[in-house]
Protein backbone atom coordinates (compact mmCIF):
# COMPACT_ATOMS: atom_id res chain seq x y z
CA UNK A 1 0.00 0.00 0.00
CA UNK A 2 1.17 3.40 -0.72
CA UNK A 3 0.67 5.64 1.74
CA UNK A 4 1.74 9.70 1.76
CA UNK A 5 0.17 12.83 3.51
CA UNK A 6 -2.92 14.37 1.37
CA UNK A 7 -1.85 17.67 -0.24
CA UNK A 8 -4.45 20.42 -0.17
CA UNK A 9 -5.11 22.52 -3.00
CA UNK A 10 -7.46 25.02 -1.19
CA UNK A 11 -10.15 25.31 0.99
CA UNK A 12 -13.40 26.77 0.88
CA UNK A 13 -15.75 28.72 3.22
CA UNK A 14 -16.91 28.44 5.54
CA UNK A 15 -20.72 29.83 4.55
CA UNK A 16 -22.76 32.05 6.45
CA UNK A 17 -25.52 29.74 8.13
CA UNK A 18 -23.72 26.51 7.16
CA UNK A 19 -22.06 24.88 10.69
CA UNK A 20 -21.88 21.21 8.86
CA UNK A 21 -21.12 19.93 5.94
CA UNK A 22 -21.88 16.36 4.87
CA UNK A 23 -22.17 14.82 1.65
CA UNK A 24 -20.68 16.18 -1.58
CA UNK A 25 -20.71 15.85 -4.99
CA UNK A 26 -19.43 17.52 -8.73
CA UNK A 27 -21.82 18.23 -11.72
CA UNK A 28 -19.28 19.46 -13.77
CA UNK A 29 -19.50 23.25 -13.08
CA UNK A 30 -20.54 23.75 -9.46
CA UNK A 31 -19.86 21.64 -6.09
CA UNK A 32 -22.61 20.47 -4.13
CA UNK A 33 -22.59 20.01 -0.71
CA UNK A 34 -25.28 19.05 2.03
CA UNK A 35 -25.35 20.53 5.26
CA UNK A 36 -28.34 19.39 7.26
CA UNK A 37 -31.74 20.74 5.65
CA UNK A 38 -30.35 21.93 2.43
CA UNK A 39 -28.19 21.48 -0.24
CA UNK A 40 -25.87 24.47 -1.51
CA UNK A 41 -23.85 24.58 -4.98
CA UNK A 42 -21.10 26.29 -5.06
CA UNK A 43 -18.70 27.86 -8.19
CA UNK A 44 -14.79 26.71 -7.37
CA UNK A 45 -13.53 29.39 -9.50
CA UNK A 46 -15.35 32.46 -8.04
CA UNK A 47 -15.91 30.12 -4.64
CA UNK A 48 -19.38 31.77 -4.16
CA UNK A 49 -22.58 29.90 -3.23
CA UNK A 50 -24.78 29.83 -6.32
CA UNK A 51 -27.87 28.57 -5.01
CA UNK A 52 -29.43 25.82 -2.62
CA UNK A 53 -32.26 23.61 -2.47
CA UNK A 54 -34.24 22.98 0.79
CA UNK A 55 -34.44 19.74 1.62
CA UNK A 56 -33.22 17.42 4.12
CA UNK A 57 -29.46 16.41 3.42
CA UNK A 58 -28.42 14.42 6.43
CA UNK A 59 -25.19 12.32 4.46
CA UNK A 60 -24.00 11.57 0.90
CA UNK A 61 -24.64 13.21 -2.09
CA UNK A 62 -24.12 11.81 -5.92
CA UNK A 63 -25.02 13.39 -9.08
CA UNK A 64 -25.74 10.86 -11.75
CA UNK A 65 -25.30 13.45 -14.90
CA UNK A 66 -28.84 14.57 -14.63
CA UNK A 67 -30.35 14.57 -11.14
CA UNK A 68 -29.02 14.74 -7.65
CA UNK A 69 -29.33 11.86 -4.91
CA UNK A 70 -29.37 12.51 -1.31
CA UNK A 71 -29.08 10.72 1.93
CA UNK A 72 -31.62 11.85 4.77
CA UNK A 73 -31.86 9.45 7.25
CA UNK A 74 -33.48 6.15 6.37
CA UNK A 75 -33.87 6.80 2.46
CA UNK A 76 -31.93 8.10 -0.60
CA UNK A 77 -34.07 10.85 -2.65
CA UNK A 78 -33.73 11.75 -6.36
CA UNK A 79 -33.67 15.77 -6.93
CA UNK A 80 -33.91 17.06 -9.88
CA UNK A 81 -31.62 20.06 -9.43
CA UNK A 82 -33.03 22.75 -11.91
CA UNK A 83 -36.36 22.69 -9.58
CA UNK A 84 -35.55 21.11 -6.44
CA UNK A 85 -38.27 18.87 -6.53
CA UNK A 86 -38.11 15.16 -5.15
CA UNK A 87 -38.97 13.27 -7.78
CA UNK A 88 -38.47 9.51 -6.08
CA UNK A 89 -36.96 8.00 -3.02
CA UNK A 90 -35.91 4.47 -2.13
CA UNK A 91 -34.90 3.31 1.04
CA UNK A 92 -31.13 3.59 2.31
CA UNK A 93 -28.75 0.78 3.15
CA UNK A 94 -29.52 -1.01 6.88
CA UNK A 95 -32.40 1.58 7.60
CA UNK A 96 -30.08 4.74 8.93
CA UNK A 97 -26.42 4.98 10.11
CA UNK A 98 -25.19 5.74 6.13
CA UNK A 99 -22.45 8.49 5.30
CA UNK A 100 -21.24 8.44 1.53
CA UNK A 101 -22.56 8.01 -1.79
CA UNK A 102 -21.39 8.27 -4.93
CA UNK A 103 -23.17 7.22 -8.54
CA UNK A 104 -20.86 4.99 -10.96
CA UNK A 105 -21.46 2.19 -14.00
CA UNK A 106 -25.15 2.96 -13.45
CA UNK A 107 -25.56 1.90 -9.22
CA UNK A 108 -25.69 4.59 -6.37
CA UNK A 109 -22.32 3.52 -4.12
CA UNK A 110 -23.52 3.76 -0.17
CA UNK A 111 -21.11 3.70 2.64
CA UNK A 112 -22.43 2.60 6.29
CA UNK A 113 -20.22 4.11 8.56
CA UNK A 114 -19.61 2.45 11.76
CA UNK A 115 -20.43 -0.67 9.80
CA UNK A 116 -17.27 -0.24 7.63
CA UNK A 117 -18.96 -1.37 4.52
CA UNK A 118 -19.92 0.38 1.17
CA UNK A 119 -22.92 -1.26 -0.55
CA UNK A 120 -23.56 -1.07 -4.53
CA UNK A 121 -27.27 -0.30 -4.90
CA UNK A 122 -29.87 -0.55 -7.51
CA UNK A 123 -31.30 3.43 -7.92
CA UNK A 124 -34.69 2.11 -9.09
CA UNK A 125 -35.46 -0.14 -5.64
CA UNK A 126 -32.39 -0.41 -2.94
CA UNK A 127 -31.80 -3.31 -3.51
CA UNK A 128 -28.22 -4.09 -2.27
CA UNK A 129 -26.48 -5.77 -5.12
CA UNK A 130 -23.11 -6.60 -3.84
CA UNK A 131 -21.28 -5.40 -0.28
CA UNK A 132 -17.47 -4.00 -0.04
CA UNK A 133 -15.92 -4.39 3.85
CA UNK A 134 -13.63 -2.02 4.53
CA UNK A 135 -11.32 -1.39 8.05
CA UNK A 136 -12.39 2.07 9.04
CA UNK A 137 -15.43 3.99 9.62
CA UNK A 138 -16.41 4.93 5.66
CA UNK A 139 -17.27 8.46 4.72
CA UNK A 140 -17.60 9.84 1.76
CA UNK A 141 -17.22 7.86 -1.48
CA UNK A 142 -16.23 8.36 -5.32
CA UNK A 143 -15.23 6.54 -8.60
CA UNK A 144 -12.78 7.67 -10.86
CA UNK A 145 -11.03 6.53 -13.81
CA UNK A 146 -12.06 3.01 -12.82
CA UNK A 147 -10.89 3.60 -9.19
CA UNK A 148 -13.10 3.54 -5.63
CA UNK A 149 -11.84 6.29 -3.25
CA UNK A 150 -13.65 6.69 0.00
CA UNK A 151 -13.01 9.00 3.09
CA UNK A 152 -12.56 7.44 6.37
CA UNK A 153 -13.00 9.21 9.71
CA UNK A 154 -12.54 7.39 13.43
CA UNK A 155 -10.60 8.35 16.74
CA UNK A 156 -9.79 11.69 15.48
CA UNK A 157 -7.76 10.47 12.49
CA UNK A 158 -9.18 11.18 8.82
CA UNK A 159 -7.98 10.17 5.55
CA UNK A 160 -8.28 8.96 1.69
CA UNK A 161 -8.48 5.65 0.88
CA UNK A 162 -8.21 3.96 -2.82
CA UNK A 163 -9.82 0.33 -2.25
CA UNK A 164 -9.95 -2.65 -4.83
CA UNK A 165 -13.46 -2.68 -5.74
CA UNK A 166 -13.06 -6.46 -5.66
CA UNK A 167 -11.57 -7.13 -1.94
CA UNK A 168 -11.85 -3.95 -0.39
CA UNK A 169 -7.90 -4.12 0.17
CA UNK A 170 -6.67 -0.60 0.55
CA UNK A 171 -3.96 0.23 -2.57
CA UNK A 172 -3.19 3.49 -1.39
CA UNK A 173 -3.75 6.28 1.48
CA UNK A 174 -3.75 10.15 1.47
CA UNK A 175 -3.21 10.59 5.20
CA UNK A 176 -4.90 14.06 6.19
CA UNK A 177 -3.16 16.42 8.65
CA UNK A 178 -4.20 16.42 12.61
CA UNK A 179 -7.56 17.27 12.89
CA UNK A 180 -8.75 17.61 9.42
CA UNK A 181 -11.66 15.04 8.64
CA UNK A 182 -13.01 14.39 5.52
CA UNK A 183 -16.84 13.65 5.89
CA UNK A 184 -18.09 13.93 1.81
CA UNK A 185 -15.41 12.77 -1.02
CA UNK A 186 -15.81 13.66 -4.79
CA UNK A 187 -13.63 14.03 -7.82
CA UNK A 188 -13.84 16.48 -10.42
CA UNK A 189 -13.06 14.15 -13.05
CA UNK A 190 -9.15 14.87 -13.00
CA UNK A 191 -6.59 15.85 -10.57
CA UNK A 192 -9.03 17.16 -7.19
CA UNK A 193 -11.01 15.66 -5.35
CA UNK A 194 -13.52 17.72 -3.16
CA UNK A 195 -13.88 16.89 0.57
CA UNK A 196 -16.37 17.85 3.11
CA UNK A 197 -14.96 19.49 6.20
CA UNK A 198 -18.14 18.03 8.89
CA UNK A 199 -18.43 20.45 11.67
CA UNK A 200 -15.23 22.98 9.92
CA UNK A 201 -18.47 23.96 7.64
CA UNK A 202 -15.70 23.79 4.46
CA UNK A 203 -15.06 21.98 1.47
CA UNK A 204 -11.37 21.59 0.69
CA UNK A 205 -9.45 20.68 -2.33
CA UNK A 206 -7.43 17.59 -2.26
CA UNK A 207 -4.80 16.72 -4.92
CA UNK A 208 -5.49 13.22 -6.55
CA UNK A 209 -2.11 11.21 -7.09
CA UNK A 210 -1.76 10.33 -10.63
Amino acid sequence: MNRSAAEILHEYGPYPGIDQVHGVTYDGHQVWFASGDKLSAFDPASEKVARSIDVAAHAGTAFDGQHLFQIAEDRIQKIDPNTGRVLATIPAPGGGGNSGLAWAEGTLWVGQYRDRKIHQVDPQTGAILRTIECSRFVTGITWVDGELWHGTWEDDVSDLRRVDPATGDVQECLEMPPGVGVSGVESDGGGRFFCGGGSSGTVRAVRRPR
